[in-house]
């Protein structure tokens, strides 16, 4: 027997409707609270908790002293959402957000590669100038590294051409880059990390999207192995 529906789950399944008919779009205001409760036959309460659940998953935005708004339903706004989820991720469960990654990034920079450009290769080769310096730098510069790395992988992403991609792959990668560094500064994977985001840097410049596949594979392989098995404690 099927559990009878909430009020707040009939104003968010309308919301969404609201939206796929075009009724609302990107940008346009919810009509006022009293208005919505009686057109949708729920207390102003529940519609309230709806808006709520909606602002949270970056569907609408509530501007204080001018209404309830939609959001751009931007693809990044809409899966801000799993970021929360990737960080609260420990030991196998770190590991398997990792690996959907890898599979996500080898088809990014496989896509990037016919998009490439030599502006696109200026681009790269300063950022991996920059961390190649903040390496070499005594004592080390963890937080230029760091930025760098972040800086290199997004825009591959970007340059993949697929908003959705993009913001999959950013949503994943980004909460947990600074806990993936952590394990690296020590370690002799640090050098090796440069070294593949080089070689991933010169296939994409000539334009060789196997090549590129391939040495995304190979960094994430060598990024996974460095991360922790267990949760914290165990």
């Amino acid at each position: 027997m099927n559990e009878p529906r909430s009020q707040t789950d009939v104003v968010v399944d309308a919301v969404q409707q609201m939206i796929l008919d075009g009724r609302l779009g990107p940008g346009q205001r919810l009509p006022v609270e009293k208005d919505l409760a009686e057109q949708l036959g729920v207390s102003r309460g529940s519609l309230r908790e709806a808006v709520r659940a909606l602002s949270a998953l970056g569907v609408l935005e509530t501007r204080q002293g001018a209404g309830t708004f939609v959001t751009t339903l931007s693809p990044d706004r809409l899966l801000g959402g799993l970021g929360f989820w990737v960080k609260l991720q420990a030991g196998p469960s770190a590991v398997h957000a990792h690996q959907v990654r890898r599979v996500l990034e080898v088809e990014a920079v496989g896509q990037a590669a016919s998009r490439f450009t030599d502006a696109d290769t200026e681009r790269g080769r300063a950022v991996l100038d920059r961390a190649a310096a903040a390496i070499a730098a005594d004592p080390p510069e963890h937080e230029v590294m760091l930025q760098a790395d972040l800086e290199f992988h997004r825009m591959i992403a970007n340059l993949a051409g697929n908003p959705v991609l993009s913001a999959l792959i950013d949503a994943i990668s980004a909460p947990t880059v600074g806990t993936r560094w952590a394990a690296l500064f020590n370690s002799p994977r640090l050098h090796a990390t440069h070294h593949e985001h080089e070689a991933i840097l010169a296939a994409l410049a000539e334009r060789a999207p196997d090549r590129a596949r391939s040495w995304m594979e190979v960094h994430l392989y060598g990024v996974e192995a460095t991360l922790p098995r267990h949760p914290a404690g165990d």
